[in-house]
């Protein structure tokens, strides 16, 4: 009886173990996903204080999300090969310097460089600590319990960005929103060295160092000369210098990765209908959110004199939405597969984009609140489904780069989206912004209404019958692995084309 109480008491405590690594895990991504977010409220605050242009706020976020995106891959695979508490702890350190950098920045273009750090942290934490809880929670029930809890947390920290963002920029400065994240990595670092046990890959794939800076080189060319082309022009030496750069990267990722054993990015993912489809939405629908919150927090406080605060309190719909809608979205996609969740979200994007098109000077305060709790659930709708469909049907040991990739289109399409309604923004100004900015951004509300669009199209064509059928013949592509997990379909999902 005493060995048996003993089992028992030991297995309680393995138990609480796990969910304390889960909640160290959740801690970095929530100071990692909140900096995605908590930075728009601040940016008219920022720019008045250094002087800096709408091409200097733009990069503030697109530098962060651009080396947030070109490094996530390299880390993952870093910390299979040297540790995974290693990584994780290195990235926390890295991420903390960055932030007190930022809140010592002494002009705008350190505080990008600084963002540049803390980025480069944050890259070592988030796909490092996805792996710390796969190898944690071994478990398949309790695994995915904690896949869902990092997933609540992850909207969470993107919807409470803007309105923490808000009244710490009032009441404090601008600077505090930075200073916020140290104290947070000073217990994660003494809680991951305390709790959090040292992993390895028995087999660690080798560094991809060619595909690394071809990726690296493609995201930041491309976004450089979509932010500096409403200044240096469209067929400005620059403009189409970078374009060529940005080419001349895609081709070396198309010509030399599948010439690799381990290569960074697998292409062959590519040929399944659902996984294209799946990144291709990620990054349509994280376009339109970070399109949308950059364009309506300068909204709130150039045109309509609002405080850091009122307007972080203003977004505070559209986060309460995407808390709500989350875990419905999920439940439906449990239920009737990914098709019901992305027809909604695309739907309700586009919606809150040409509601969005109405706005004035004086819209009452009720339609703003209205067009933030539609966009909202567009949102809260579509991270689910997004995946559920890269992950869905891929070889059990390719999945956590599958999953990879997808995550990579999110941040991808963050730093697209803020660089491609910046530059509208910039060349369809006709003087000051306060007085210029509503006719000027609503060519970039009809290019976010499209992104929307775009959702409903590749959900159409991507994740019925016909293109699930590809999912076979990819994992048949890679022979030794794991049967490919199933996608679950209801009834009603196996009748849909």
């Amino acid at each position: 009886m005493r060995v048996r109480n003993l089992a028992v008491r030991s297995g309680v405590v393995d138990r609480r173990r796990r969910y304390l690594v889960l909640a160290i895990c959740c801690m970095s991504l929530f100071i990692v996903s909140l900096d995605a977010t908590i930075v728009n409220v601040a940016l008219p605050s920022i720019g008045k204080d250094f002087g800096a242009p709408v091409s200097a706020l733009q990069w503030t976020i697109d530098a962060y999300v651009v080396v947030l995106a070109g490094f996530l891959l390299l880390s993952g695979s870093t910390a299979d090969r040297v540790g995974r508490r290693r990584t994780f702890q290195a990235g926390l350190v890295v991420f903390a310097a960055g932030s007190l950098l930022c809140s010592l920045a002494p002009s705008a273009g350190w505080l990008i460089a600084f963002r540049m750090v803390q980025a480069l942290g944050g890259s070592m934490l988030n796909p490092v600590a996805m792996s710390i809880i796969t190898n944690t929670f071994t478990v398949p029930k309790e695994r995915a319990r904690a896949i869902g809890w990092w997933g609540a947390v992850s909207g969470l920290a993107i919807g409470l960005g803007p309105p923490i963002g808000g009244v710490l920029v009032e009441l404090v400065g601008w600077r505090a929103i930075f200073w916020i994240n140290v104290p947070v990595v000073a217990v994660a670092l003494v809680a991951t060295a305390i709790f959090v046990p040292e992993s390895r890959s028995p087999h660690p794939r080798r560094i991809d160092v060619v595909g690394q800076l071809a990726v690296v080189a493609l995201l930041s060319s491309l976004v450089f000369a979509i932010i500096e082309a409403p200044h240096a022009g469209w067929l400005s030496a620059q403009t189409i210098s970078l374009l060529c750069v940005s080419v001349c990267a895609l081709t070396v990722l198309l010509v030399y990765e599948p010439r690799r054993a381990d290569p960074l990015i697998e292409l062959r993912f590519f040929r399944s209908v659902p996984f294209s489809g799946a990144t291709v939405i990620a990054a349509c629908a994280f376009a339109a959110l970070a399109g949308f919150l950059f364009l309506n927090t300068l909204y709130l406080q150039t045109v309509r004199g609002f405080s850091p605060m009122a307007a972080g309190v203003s977004i505070l719909p559209m986060g309460l939405a995407i808390l709500v809608c989350a875990p419905i979205s999920g439940r439906l996609v449990g239920a009737y597969g990914p098709r019901p969740s992305l027809f909604v979200a695309g739907v309700m994007v586009c919606a809150a984009a040409l509601m969005t098109l109405r706005v004035g000077a004086d819209t009452p305060i009720a339609y703003l609140l209205a067009c933030y709790l539609v966009f909202g659930v567009g949102q809260g709708m579509v991270n689910a489904p997004i995946t559920n469909t890269a992950v869905s049907g891929m070889p059990r040991s390719h999945a956590g780069v599958a999953a990879a990739i997808a995550t990579t289109s999110r941040q991808m399409g963050t730093a697209l989206g803020v660089a491609i309604a910046g530059s509208i923004l910039s060349s369809q100004l006709a003087g000051p912004l306060p007085t210029g900015f509503v006719v000027a951004s609503r060519a970039a509300v009809w290019v976010i209404a499209s992104f929307g669009l775009a959702v409903l199209i590749a959900a159409a064509l991507t994740t019925g019958r016909r293109a699930r059928g590809s999912i076979e013949r990819v994992a048949h592509l890679f022979p030794g692995d794991e049967p490919p997990a199933p996608q679950r379909r209801s009834a009603v999902d196996q009748r849909v084309p």
